[in-house]
């Protein structure tokens, strides 16, 4: 699109260049005649180029009115027609230089907007060293399968995800997950692709294909929002019904008042719409710009619209509000057992240090290593605990059932395992979701930016939801909810209470996010159904970047609102002078191309961070 655009304004360029050449080098006086009309060369050949562009013009304007948009393309076509029709040539040409050249700045200053989107792309990792039979090979990415060696040298890229299997090295992971210090990795830690090694080779096994990596997962949801930037104009055609009365009725008055057509087609020419429609994509391209600066992938313009004026901010709970990590919380030992909370703890993480289940990995993670005793004799039953033989005494670990039928135990209302030694019943260990640090004062901060209603949706009981929404400062708390009772209290929201804003991580919270009016996905651990039905996703694992994005998304707004009332104010000014006759058609060509100038200057500051980030929710550092 934009290299047809370039080459209309070259064309454009050359036919004035021609006409020029003609009409003061060669001093034709014309091509043919027709009763006392003359044609000279150049006005044939710049009404041609004239004629061509406004039926090209006029094709855009027929489709965009069947799929139901109105916009301000007509003043332009009218401009050009009107300056053929009282043969003003040099005008003429000037309205096409400033359309064609318009549309040439605008693809210009989106490319300027949204360079370091496009970084991602140019920076995509295409090679890898593969190992075979000991041999380094080099293979394209896509040939890689699971379970393929590869070498990452010092200073290259991890071409797809892995895991170490061989040497240890930092990375430098700043441009996936925002960490500004490289990260230390040693066998069995997971690599990103997109990652770049520092000074010691390592070997990884492959653990995802190309088409699923990380990396690849970032560039698809860049090229799928550099893929819709047809509907950035949808904010400008809210302005362009009144500014195109408003013109005509100018330019007819101008008309009634002289008894001058020509005054008509001058109005007309400085009515050329190119401003308005040059402000609101530029400024939403720059907008997303900034937003992926912030390490937040945005797919489409109008997602920064309902942004910007949210009203209801609904969360996930798990993986969301909370780090998805249980911890303990409590160790209570039975009325009657004469063990310690340290010795339930010890013999429970000495069971449970060889099982897989989330629990057993939640103990041994804050287990200090002192408490691990020796275990043997391992037997899991699934779904039902774990068994063991520790310092001589059989420990078991897991549901109530499992560990001591007999007992009747008080009902706990949280995650918990139940402990028993030699068979008597011994006592339980409960667990807590992790609070992210940051969810209070993310919440704290949005109630700022936006005074907007808050909700929590979770799956999980009242006890657990209610803590968690206490710690983080949320009052409207839905629990116990399947994903399509999710749904519901997306959709229940009230009209007025929009647009509505869901931010979640998991596979379950797809469906919520495709509900919202604007889906947000916690996307740092990877690709999910929630980033990719999502309408905006966060690549780092901060939630605090929903604030940025509000910020942001805000400024962006103000910024296209401001410049397109600007470009309008000035344009009708021009025409209210123009309206007197004092500026010829061809000068009136001319201001409009400086106010095209003053409209991409304007919204290019879309692309700088608001002042006062605490007051607008911005991140001080990235």
């Amino acid at each position: 699109m934009s290299f047809k655009r370039q080459w209309k304004f070259i064309l454009v360029l050359a036919i004035g260049i021609i006409g020029l050449f003609c009409q003061f080098g060669l001093k034709t006086k014309s091509l043919f005649q027709i009763g006392n009309l003359q044609f000279p060369i150049q006005a044939v050949l710049i009404d041609i180029v004239g004629i061509m562009m406004a039926i090209s013009l006029l094709a855009e304007i027929a489709s965009d009115f069947k799929s139901g948009r109105y916009g301000v393309d007509i003043l332009a076509v009218i401009a050009v027609v009107s300056t053929i029709l009282i043969g003003d040539i040099w005008a003429e040409w000037m309205i096409l230089v400033m359309m064609t050249g318009g549309q040439t700045l605008e693809d210009y200053a989106t490319g300027q907007a949204d360079k370091e989107l496009r970084s991602l792309l140019s920076n995509s990792p295409t090679i890898a060293n593969k190992i075979v039979n000991n041999e380094l090979v080099s293979v394209d990415v896509e040939q890689l399968k699971i379970g393929d060696h590869v070498l990452i040298k010092p200073g290259e890229q991890v071409p797809v995800d892995g895991k170490v299997v061989s040497g240890e090295s930092s990375f430098d992971q700043s441009s996936l997950t925002g960490e500004s210090v490289p990260v230390a990795k040693k066998t069995g830690d997971e690599l990103m692709s997109g990652s770049i090694n520092g000074s010691v080779a390592v070997e990884m096994a492959v653990t995802k294909k190309a088409s699923d990596s990380e990396y690849q997962t970032i560039v698809s949801l860049v090229e799928s929002s550099q893929a819709k930037p047809a509907k950035f104009v949808k904010m400008a055609d809210r302005y362009a019904v009144p500014f195109t009365i408003i013109s005509l009725v100018i330019g007819i008055a101008a008309w009634i008042h002289s008894g001058n057509p020509v005054n008509f087609a001058e109005v007309m020419v400085v009515a050329s719409p190119c401003p308005l429609l040059i402000a609101a994509p530029v400024a939403l391209v720059s907008g997303m710009s900034s937003m992926s600066k912030h390490h937040i992938i945005v797919k489409s313009g109008p997602t920064l619209e309902k942004l910007a004026t949210a009203k209801t901010f609904a969360f996930d709970k798990t993986g969301t509000l909370t780090e998805n990590q249980l911890v303990i919380d409590e160790i209570i030992p039975a009325n009657n057992s004469s063990y310690s909370p340290e010795t339930l703890q010890s013999y429970a993480t000495s069971v449970e240090q060889q099982s897989s289940h989330i629990i057993a990995n939640s103990l041994v993670n804050v287990a200090d290593k002192n408490l691990l005793k020796p275990a043997t004799n391992i037997k899991e039953s699934t779904g039902q605990g774990i068994s063991g033989i520790v310092e001589g005494h059989l420990v078991k670990v897991g549901k109530l059932d499992y560990v001591n039928p007999h007992e009747k135990a008080a009902t706990v209302n949280a995650t918990a395992v139940y402990i028993s030694i030699d068979d008597e019943y011994a006592g339980y260990i409960t667990f807590k979701d992790q609070v992210r640090p940051e969810s209070a004062e993310t919440i704290a901060r949005l109630k700022r930016q936006s005074n907007a209603h808050i909700m929590m949706l979770t799956g999980d009981h009242k006890d657990v939801a209610d803590k968690i929404g206490q710690t983080v400062g949320v009052h409207d708390i839905r629990y116990s909810l399947l994903p399509a009772e999710k749904i519901a209290a997306i959709k229940n929201v009230p009209q007025d209470q929009r647009p509505v804003v869901m931010t979640g991580d998991g596979i379950n919270d797809a469906p919520s996010l495709s509900a919202a009016d604007v889906g947000i996905a916690m996307g740092a651990k990877g690709a999910s159904a929630a980033s990719e039905s999502a309408d905006a996703i966060i690549m780092v694992n901060d939630l605090s970047k929903i604030n940025d994005a509000v910020a942001i998304s805000k400024h962006t707004m103000k910024v296209a609102n401001i410049d397109v009332l600007t470009a309008i104010t000035i344009v009708v000014i021009i025409e209210l002078i123009a309206f007197t006759g004092i500026i010829p058609a061809f000068w009136g060509a001319i201001l409009q191309e400086v106010v095209d100038m003053i409209s991409i200057s304007l919204a290019l500051l879309a692309k700088t961070t608001p002042k006062n980030p605490e007051q607008t929710g911005i991140s001080t550092t990235n």
